[in-house]
């Protein structure tokens, strides 16, 4: 208990009022503890995927947008006409509803977009090559929908 006492001492000496400057270093933690465990649970988009692999991580195929998507919310990416998306799995909607898939985009004149993955509608892409001939069928679960 000592160490801890010591070590507090030490993060909240500063020129401010001993009670003040821990009040900041304190309200500076739970600050930055709220940002890096707030995540917003969405709706599902449906209730099966199909992916490459059990953990959907390999990708199933390679697509190149034919049109534009600006992401309407977190769980989406943005894709620009012309640019390669790796697609990790496809959402099998119920009947009627849009068909989304997962990927990432890439390309060197959109380098800030890379290494992000979210949803986009099949139909502004255009698959060019298949990389599985036995896709995996899996549940979505509700960690498929969060943002972060």
């Amino acid at each position: 208990m000592a160490a801890l006492h010591s070590n507090s001492k030490l993060l909240c000496s500063c020129s401010l009022s001993p009670t003040m400057s821990c009040a900041l270093v304190s309200l500076l933690l739970v600050g930055l503890l709220h940002q890096t465990t707030m995540a917003v649970r969405m709706d599902k988009l449906a209730d099966r995927k199909m992916c490459g692999d059990a953990e959907c991580s390999y990708v199933l195929s390679m697509a190149t947008a034919v049109d534009d998507f600006i992401a309407p919310d977190c769980r989406f990416i943005n894709i620009k006409k012309g640019q390669m998306v790796y697609v990790y799995s496809k959402l099998i909607p119920p009947d009627g509803a849009g068909v989304f898939w997962y990927g990432s985009v890439y390309s060197e004149r959109y380098v800030d977009q890379m290494g992000r993955t979210g949803y986009f509608p099949a139909t502004v892409v255009k698959e060019t090559r298949r990389f599985t001939d036995n896709p995996v069928w899996k549940q979505t679960t509700d960690m498929d929908f969060y943002c972060e």
